[in-house]
């Protein structure tokens, strides 16, 4: 894609999604925190469902670690992989409480030594938390970043690395949120929308007509 394309295609769906935002329900970074740590092979359906229960009791590394293994466990038992996602939530509380006073750190490296925290969920906590033009590649992203030519790539780094260099410095900050949502609801896996799509002439994917069909 050309600069001017993918110029083009940010501004189309800035244009109908002016103010991005993610899905997963949160009003401090920590509440972000461990509603993406939920999220893992988990829809965000599934995770607010889970945190509008938990957070009203417990909503800070100390509350949450006042509740113990067992006592997070049944606000998340619906959500898959939960035993290893309280463990994992226990753990990052601990570390929270013992090496950053309880807050959310605004560092990569310190959010990934996190139990539980890999580069994506740090990517999109210090995106959607800090404001740091970062791009957490899901499996939405890859596919649309393939797809239309945008950023391809074999890998999820590989095709990261390639968004922050090819996504146009205006619309790097917001990047993230656009293209996981048009992911999720338009370009999705297994029948993408193309004929009802704002990107469809900029798009490369080779099989625009039979899908259509």
């Amino acid at each position: 894609m050309t600069l001017a394309q993918r110029n083009a295609l940010f501004a189309r769906l800035a244009e109908i999604n002016p103010t991005p935002r993610t899905e997963l329900e949160y009003r401090t970074p920590f509440e972000l925190l461990i509603a993406v740590m939920l999220s893992a092979q988990a829809t965000d359906v599934s995770v607010n469902k889970a945190t509008r229960r938990l957070y009203p009791v417990a909503n800070t590394p100390a509350a949450i670690l006042a509740l113990g293994e067992a006592g997070l466990k049944p606000y998340i038992a619906h959500i898959g992989l939960f035993n290893a996602k309280a463990r994992h939530v226990i753990a990052a509380c601990q570390q929270l409480l013992a090496h950053h006073a309880g807050e959310v750190p605004c560092d990569r490296d310190a959010l990934q030594a996190l139990p539980g925290v890999g580069r994506k969920t740090a990517n999109v906590v210090l995106n959607t938390a800090f404001g740091v033009p970062t791009i957490a590649v899901d499996t939405h992203i890859f596919r649309v970043a393939n797809r239309t030519g945008l950023a391809p790539g074999k890998t999820v780094r590989v095709v990261e690395d390639a968004l922050i260099k090819r996504v146009p410095a205006p619309y790097r900050q917001q990047a993230h949120h656009w293209l996981i949502l048009h992911g999720r609801y338009t370009c999705t896996a297994r029948k993408p929308r193309c004929g009802q799509c704002v990107l469809r002439d900029l798009c490369r994917f080779p099989n625009k007509a039979a899908v259509d069909a």
